[in-house]
């Protein structure tokens, strides 16, 4: 076997075969949302999404796309 000069990488005690996170956060529950909420679509591209309904409405709000429909608001979504 060769000599490798420089400090050796196994000096110290050898690490835990199992090594746990102790100082990660404990996960909240996931939120309840009201009876008849629905939660916006996130998608890469909304040229499909909006052409689904013919009232809707692609709107750039904030620097983001969205798509909104106020007659069927299952239609709402987001991009990005």
């Amino acid at each position: 076997m060769a000599q490798v000069n420089g400090p050796s990488l196994l000096t110290g005690p050898p690490p835990p075969p199992y090594t746990t996170v102790t100082n990660s956060r404990p996960r909240l529950p996931a939120p309840v949302l009201p009876i008849g909420f629905r939660a916006m679509k996130v998608r890469n591209s909304l040229k499909s999404l909006a052409g689904r309904h013919r009232a809707n409405r692609l709107v750039r709000r904030r620097g983001r796309l969205y798509v909104i429909n106020k007659v069927n608001p299952r239609f709402k979504a987001r991009q990005g």
